[in-house]
């Protein structure tokens, strides 16, 4: 008789904390939009995400020596991890911030502002009709920040799926929420949530391929038997190439970058700050680790692929970016751009790539964040002014935002004095560190062509004479003048004070395996 029993896993409640609020935050929203009066629902899930938010970063900080595999080794808490976990906090932070100012705007095109009308009420009746009560945005992203959480310290592929599903799923639902704007919003959710699916599909298929080479889907385990097997691989490629495929159209690196600019363009400016500030760190994060750790004994067989896919990635960005009249697809193939540099860093494979990319993460979602804060602010009297051209004359009538959005303009360009060009420079010397010149050389003309369009901004806002029909500045609530300055902030001290940042990504050393 077979007296095998099933035992429960150890988990270490203390060490994986910071999930566990972020978690349960999420849950107690979802029944607070069940059971609480309509008109209490706003106020207590501002108070359940930001608070969960900075419960969950201040558990991490306490954590920060802690490295171990926890939940039978399906998470890694390593110090890249933890890094990555704490900048995804912060980042979501601040994009709650801007989520919570579009709850404020009657005029804005998202969701929910002033639940003060009575149940039932005429005033109520318009405001659902518009939007403006949708509460249940907060569950939808605190799942999201869970989802994007787990992804960077998932341990195996099964773990990395079912994170990548937790994150994807709440996003398709807040990309289609922009009521002002609802047909171009919810095709936008529409074609995100099929390519998406099958991003997914890729993914696992590419797992299955792996498991039946390797017979597992332990990171640690899928080297070692890589490593035990050299020269059988034919089939563990493949299965590579397709989890590339599932990963890659998370950061929108080409030829899976389709879905960017509809997406950028048509949800919410408050979501599509806080999709291209978190979701890259969290996607490029779980490259970074399956990459580095499961299948670093073949990056002779990917890393060439990595290259290619990286210069494709920075010229067709840079290019497209510049015929672009819409504010929003503008910055969308910019971000595509900006992946093209971070996977250099990821394509270096070396410790230096891996401080290279983090350290670049970091700049660019603070980038990112404080454009859509200004993005969000201009203003026509249709909604948001998405036309270029209705933004001439803007910095002389708003100097201070004007600023600001050059001072993003040219980080993103990589101009001194910029966490742009810190960052720049970071994963430039990661690939010259192993040689690869041509790519660099790619990277900078990517630079020239991309300084061209981010300079036309400047030139618009300053040196031309306002439209009839030109945007002007609204007056920001505390969130989205918080959320600008923490933004501002972050880039100008990054690009003149980054060593203590640098310091700290390298005291993080290297994924645990």
């Amino acid at each position: 008789m077979n007296t095998d029993m099933l035992s429960a896993p150890e988990v270490d409640y203390i060490a994986i904390l910071p999930l566990l609020i972020v978690a349960g935050a999420a849950v107690v929203g979802v029944i607070v939009e069940t059971f609480a009066p309509r008109g209490a629902r706003r106020t207590i899930q501002l108070f359940l995400a930001f608070g969960a938010l900075i419960a969950a970063f201040a558990t991490l900080v306490s954590q920060a020596g802690l490295r171990s595999l926890e939940m039978e080794g399906a998470i890694a808490l390593d110090g890249p991890g933890r890094v990555l976990m704490g900048l995804i906090l912060l980042a979501s932070l601040v994009a709650a911030m801007l989520i919570a100012e579009r709850q404020l705007d009657p005029a804005g095109d998202s969701f929910a502002p002033r639940a003060s009308a009575l149940p039932g009420s005429t005033d109520e009746r318009e405001l659902t009709a518009r939007g403006y009560l949708q509460t249940e945005v907060w569950p939808l992203f605190l799942f999201a920040v869970l989802g994007m959480m787990l992804f960077v310290i998932s341990n195996n592929l099964l773990m990395m799926f079912i994170s990548l599903e937790v994150m994807s799923l709440p996003l398709y639902l807040l990309a289609g929420m922009a009521r002002r704007r609802r047909l171009l919003s919810q095709e936008a959710a529409m074609k995100y949530f099929i390519l998406g699916a099958f991003s997914s599909a890729f993914f696992l298929f590419g797992t299955a391929l792996v498991y039946g080479f390797t017979g597992s889907v332990e990171f640690a385990a899928i080297s070692d038997a890589l490593a035990a097997q050299p020269g059988q691989t034919y089939l563990v490629i493949g299965g590579i190439g397709l989890i590339a495929v599932g990963l890659l159209f998370k950061v929108g690196a080409v030829p899976f970058h389709q879905w960017v600019p509809d997406v950028y363009q048509g949800s919410p400016s408050a979501v599509t700050a806080f999709m291209a500030a978190t979701v890259k760190v969290a996607a490029f994060g779980a490259i970074l680790r399956v990459f580095y750790v499961a299948f670093g004994g073949l990056r002779w067989d990917w890393e060439a692929l990595m290259w290619v896919i990286a210069c494709l990635t920075m010229l067709v960005g840079s290019i497209v970016a510049v015929v672009q009249t819409d504010i929003k697809r503008m910055i969308a193939y910019s971000s595509i751009a900006q992946a093209g540099f971070i996977l250099m860093g990821v394509a270096s494979a070396s410790a230096q790539g891996l401080a290279a990319s983090i350290f670049y993460l970091t700049a660019y979602a603070f980038t990112t964040l404080g454009i859509f804060a200004v993005i969000m602010m201009v203003r026509d009297a249709s909604g948001e002014a998405g036309r270029l051209s209705q933004w001439a004359g803007l910095g002389r009538r708003s100097p201070v935002v004007g600023a600001a959005f050059a001072i993003f303009m040219l980080s993103l360009a990589g101009i001194p004095l910029t966490s742009g060009f810190i960052a720049k420079f970071a994963v430039f010397g990661s690939a010259l560190a192993v040689d690869q010149v041509v790519p660099v050389i790619i990277a900078v003309l990517s630079s020239v062509i991309a300084a061209f369009f981010y300079g036309r901004v400047i030139v618009i806002m300053y040196f031309r004479e306002p439209e009839g029909d030109g945007a002007t500045v609204t007056v920001p609530s505390a969130f989205t003048t918080l959320a600008l300055a923490i933004s501002v902030a972050v880039t100008v001290l990054l690009g003149i004070l980054p060593q203590p940042v640098l310091d700290l990504i390298d005291q993080a050393g290297v994924f645990l395996r």
